[in-house]
């Protein structure tokens, strides 16, 4: 809680920095007026927002860490949305009570620095709706990495070009040394996510040592370290992965480590092909080379050491970060009682199947599967995970245990809402948020 109060702390100190060194360094600021002044403050906090986001996305651990990665790139997205609507406001102010300020709009016309702010905010613009729209615009992963890397670099030259250019309360010396720190604070997490992470990277490989079947279309692959091993990890966390590749290229996914931290040092990563990159991954050869940046997430029984038992709820490929999970308590030979509630669409289709029925006979683990397309001859639950079979599960002494959710976003909102007709408390509820793009 420390920790994340300091993060806290810092990410609002980043944001009003800007506006106590205009307002309290140097001489005052004369006021252009009420709307002016809103729309120079609209501006400024649209700058010192879009800083931020840089922080946000360079995973750096020292953020991640109290809240998990998934938490802090969602934060990124909503404050993207934020920092679009003020750059919107500070140019809508303008053009409605001070539109002589903005001079000519045809680019070809207009003042160099003004045009750098309206390329900016096209950036940013195209940020947000290619992030948020990918799949309806037919944007692959892979493009969509590599067109939010070009637009977010050049809407922030952009934007430090046109308030440097405009000049408006960057008068003095002081003024002028925040937004250059700003902006060098911004080279050095470029710097160090694009250059010095993959230096460290190729310094520390690994090998592709096997690729199994695990049912369910999910292939296994086992990496061994040929440099140094990854180090604290915890069970239920994730790594970003690359194959048969640079360390310096783009192409990258994340992957749930789901090898127990005390079976290391080799590392294993459950891979459903989905038509994508994961799909080339998944038919990766014996003794192809590897990139493992991590570990990061907090989707971890660890942070959960007081807990007298554990519900774990997943769906589909949403099994991985649990199955890490029930492979370090067995590791441990914990028996605190785990209650499993496991849906897939049918019994065949199952990944993991007989590696959960062996964990179940050595842990304390009650595993209730729950299928779609039940077969003719199944006793079992069918249809979707629901308050109904929540219920039948789900004792009245279970509602303080940590509940892990992992599976696709409509399922997680729906099981919350039954969770919680249930009587679970939100802070018994953790989930992994199964996709951020």
């Amino acid at each position: 809680m420390a920790h994340a109060c300091a993060v806290l702390a810092l990410g609002l100190l980043a944001l009003c920095l800007p506006f106590a060194v205009i307002v309290f360094v140097g001489e005052a600021v004369p006021s252009g007026g009420l709307t002016w002044d809103f729309s120079m403050g609209l501006g400024f906090g649209a700058l010192a927002m879009i800083a931020l986001q840089f922080a946000l996305t360079g995973r750096l651990r020292w953020i991640t860490h109290p809240f998990g990665a998934d938490i802090v790139y969602l934060t990124h997205r909503y404050l993207s949305w934020g920092a679009l609507a003020l750059m919107g406001a500070h140019f809508a102010v303008l053009y409605v009570f001070h539109q002589p300020a903005l001079g000519e709009l045809n680019p070809l016309q207009a003042r160099w620095e003004l045009t750098a702010g309206r390329v900016s905010l096209l950036c940013f613009a195209g940020l947000v709706i290619t992030s948020q729209w990918r799949k309806l615009l037919g944007l692959s992963y892979e493009w969509w990495r590599k067109l939010h890397l070009a637009l977010a670099i050049t809407g922030f030259v952009a934007a430090i070009a046109h308030v440097l250019g405009v000049g408006n309360l960057t008068d003095t010396a002081e003024k002028r040394a925040l937004w250059l720190g700003a902006t060098l604070g911004w080279v050095g997490l470029l710097v160090f996510a694009r250059l010095i992470r993959p230096w460290m990277q190729s310094r520390n490989p690994w090998r592709v040592v096997a690729n199994h079947d695990e049912g369910g279309g999910v292939r296994r692959l086992e990496l061994a370290p040929e440099g140094r091993a990854l180090t604290r990890w915890k069970p239920g966390q994730f790594a970003w992965l690359k194959i048969d590749r640079s360390p310096y290229g783009l192409i990258e996914h994340p992957f749930t480590i789901s090898t127990a931290p005390e079976k290391g040092p080799n590392l294993s990563f459950a891979i459903k092909a989905l038509g994508d990159h994961s799909t080339e991954l998944a038919q990766t050869e014996i003794g192809a080379r590897a990139y493992v940046d991590g570990p990061y997430g907090a989707f971890s029984v660890d942070r959960m050491a007081g807990a007298q038992g554990f519900v774990m709820i997943a769906g589909g490929v949403g099994i991985t970060p649990i199955l890490s999970n029930l492979h370090a308590l067995d590791a441990r030979n914990d028996l605190r009682p785990i209650i499993l509630i496991y849906g897939n669409p049918t019994w065949d289709n199952m990944a993991f199947r007989d590696e959960l029925d062996a964990l179940r006979k050595r842990l304390n683990l009650t595993l209730v599967h729950v299928l779609d397309d039940p077969p003719e001859d199944w006793d079992g639950e069918h249809g979707q995970i629901d308050f109904d079979i929540l219920t039948r599960h789900l004792a009245a002494d279970t509602r303080d245990w940590p509940h892990l959710l992992c599976g696709p976003a409509p399922m997680i909102a729906s099981l919350r809402g039954d969770l919680h007709r249930l009587g679970v408390h939100d802070r018994h509820i953790d989930y992994e948020i199964f996709e951020l793009v």
